[in-house]
């Protein structure tokens, strides 16, 4: 019973370990990923200052670096707890290995001093030679055996004890000066970002005599959004239903070879399907329906549709990250990127549609069964409709605004003709 309770409890310490270190080197990557996403702030920030460009990009910026750096310091304390916590449990291990190795060389110390006094050949063999039968002598010689292997044991369990402290020794003082390091390191973006926000307080107050252009400059990009929307929603159900018929030609076809072949199949399912060309759901064949399962199966593991970028608009109704007392809504996210970047698939699919909404805003909607990704602000594309593409297949690249200095992608995701917030299916962010 009781060597039961000690596995279990073996077993319980090592499985949060191993929680504890896979947790860790998620927090790492992403850690990273937020590393460079803060870098790349701080270039484009450095680069517009030096070119004097508009206090409302900045502000934009500014801001969205805010946002990164709030996530790097909850990285960090997250981090300091998993390193409290792996200390705490690497000291419990030293105390029972000492407490352990304690016994040991006492339970050595004891039979080395009960072999000392017993060492001799003669009284060995007056040990042996008392017997009073021949069972006994050899059992006796079994023990004196059994009695010095068992000294050689506890001498290497010693030896193991020893080199196990060791190592965890050294791997709690490298624990604490890592605790330490992240300390520092937490106490310095902490720092940063008492630093930004007044900067960021500094650049919202110099554009505050400005704020009715601003203001009327929102609004009239708010106006120029929604017909976009408008076009968007409408394309979408033009394909969905030019989508349909192509799927219902598809499953007819294969309906009229089965009748071929057994005389009893009667082709009713095609004819059942005939109106759901102005359906605003995706019919599914054989193959679009792998396809669908497959993207769905993927969510939270799709990569950025660019290599480098940060969402500088996200998802939904929000206030204006200039003026917040103005609500916005965005059927998809603005990713921020830099310049000459270009657009690439999130996932295997077929261009459903190109359209063209001016020189400078080409979208481009790629079908994933019943998904659609849409790539929108792109100023040349590499594909045409009914494309297949692959996975991160670059599909245009992306406009670079020269009055703002400011290059982005507007990204959607939408199951059939409903829009989905494409955060949640994005692995980089």
């Amino acid at each position: 019973m009781v060597k039961n309770c000690i596995y279990i409890i073996f077993l319980f310490t090592a499985v949060i370990g191993w929680s504890q270190s896979d947790a860790q080197k998620k927090l790492e990557v992403r850690k990273e990923k937020l590393l460079k996403e803060i870098q790349m702030h701080e270039r484009m920030l450095n680069d517009k200052t030096k070119k004097e460009k508009t206090a409302q990009n900045l502000i934009v910026l500014q801001k969205s670096k805010i946002e990164a750096r709030v996530k790097l310091i909850d990285i960090n304390e997250k981090q300091a707890t998993i390193l409290k916590n792996n200390i705490y449990t690497n000291q419990l291990r030293i105390n029972k290995l000492n407490k352990d190795l304690k016994t040991l060389k006492e339970d050595y110390a004891k039979m080395i001093v009960k072999s000392y006094k017993s060492k001799s050949e003669q009284s060995r063999a007056m040990f042996i030679l008392s017997s009073e039968s021949f069972t006994q002598a050899y059992k006796r010689i079994q023990y004196m055996k059994q009695y010095a292997s068992y000294r050689k044991v506890q001498g290497v369990e010693i030896e193991e004890k020893n080199i196990e402290l060791k190592t965890k020794n050294e791997k709690i003082n490298q624990q604490k000066k890592e605790k330490e390091s992240l300390i520092a390191e937490q106490e310095k973006a902490k720092s940063l970002l008492e630093r930004e926000r007044k900067e960021q307080v500094v650049l919202v107050n110099a554009i505050k005599k400005d704020q009715k252009r601003i203001v009327a400059d929102i609004k009239k990009r708010q106006q120029e959004t929604k017909s976009i929307d408008q076009k968007i929603n409408k394309l979408i159900k033009e394909a969905i239903a030019e989508a349909n018929k192509k799927a219902e030609k598809t499953n007819a076809s294969k309906v009229a070879s089965k009748s071929n072949t057994t005389t009893k199949t009667t082709p009713k399912s095609s004819s059942s399907s005939l109106n759901s060309g102005s359906s605003s759901k995706i019919i599914l064949t054989e193959e679009t329906k792998l396809v669908s399962n497959s993207f769905k199966a993927n969510k939270g593991r799709l990569p950025s549709p660019v290599e480098k970028g940060f969402v500088s608009l996200k998802f939904g109704n929000q206030p204006h990250p200039i003026q917040p007392s103005l609500t916005i809504h965005s059927n998809g996210i603005e990713i921020t990127t830099e310049k000459g970047s270009v657009a690439r698939s999130v996932f295997e699919g077929e261009v459903m549609a190109i359209q063209v909404y001016s020189p400078i805003n080409i979208a481009v909607f790629v079908q994933h069964g019943d998904f659609i990704t849409v790539y929108q602000n792109l100023i040349a594309v590499t594909v045409s409709k009914g494309d297949k593409i692959a996975h991160k297949q670059v599909i245009g690249r992306i406009h670079h605004n020269n009055a703002t200095d400011k290059t982005a992608i507007k990204f959607s995701v939408l199951q059939n003709d409903k829009f989905l917030n494409p955060q949640s299916w994005l692995y980089s962010f």
